[in-house]
């Protein structure tokens, strides 16, 4: 969240970015929705955590293809999140760290770099294009989720828990020109090969 401590002019500032992201992205066509703050919840033990930032209108998928302008009015002073429709313009593959950190030294080892958004509690996003499907290796992952069709993700700057979304890789870098999911789904799929195969001399190590 915006955290309360901070000055007026900072969450000023803060709101401005928000807002001339969300219209440059309308602006180049992709879905934007503007999002409600994280609600804190009880969780086992009374700890709290945190539900990820949703739409602040219900009738979301109506509106997917807004103008830029109405973009511009809806990221005023109650918005605090950067939202995404998936399964239209994007998609988007969610990791974890380490899986990201693995599939991102791939990229750049081809030299075709993907948009890859950095979430503050340890997930990672791979926009691609839209796909019907992913390899069965990634669906059957519990930690890897795919969000495509009547979904939605954060973007820079969203506040979250302990900190807000951020860019790992702009989507500047790829000409804004999203990779095909396939190549996305085939570096996905040679990194967790890559981490299972490490897990794996490890444990032998730890049972010499």
């Amino acid at each position: 969240m915006l955290d309360a401590n901070w000055p007026d002019s900072w969450r000023g500032a803060f709101r401005i970015e928000m807002r001339a992201e969300a219209i440059g992205l309308a602006w180049r066509g992709w879905p934007v929705l503007p999002g409600a703050e994280p609600a804190a919840i009880t969780a086992a033990g009374d700890d709290l955590t945190w539900r990820r930032p949703v739409p602040a209108q219900d009738n979301w998928r109506e509106t997917l293809e807004s103008h830029p302008h109405d973009v511009a009015t809806w990221f005023g002073d109650d918005t605090h999140s950067l939202l995404v429709a998936t399964g239209t313009v994007l998609d988007a593959i969610e990791v974890d760290d380490e899986l990201g950190k693995a599939a991102a030294r791939l990229l750049r080892a081809t030299g075709h770099p993907a948009p890859i958004v950095a979430m503050p509690n340890g997930r990672w996003l791979f926009l691609t294009t839209v796909a019907t499907s992913i390899p069965r290796e990634l669906a059957d992952h519990a930690s890897i989720q795919w969000h495509g069709a009547n979904g939605y993700i954060p973007l820079p700057p969203s506040p979250f828990q302990h900190g807000v979304v951020h860019w790992r890789v702009k989507p500047e870098v790829w000409g804004w020109q999203l990779p095909e999911a396939t190549e996305v789904h085939d570096v996905l799929v040679r990194a967790l090969a890559g981490d299972k195969a490490a897990a794996s001399v490890a444990s032998l190590s730890t049972a010499a």
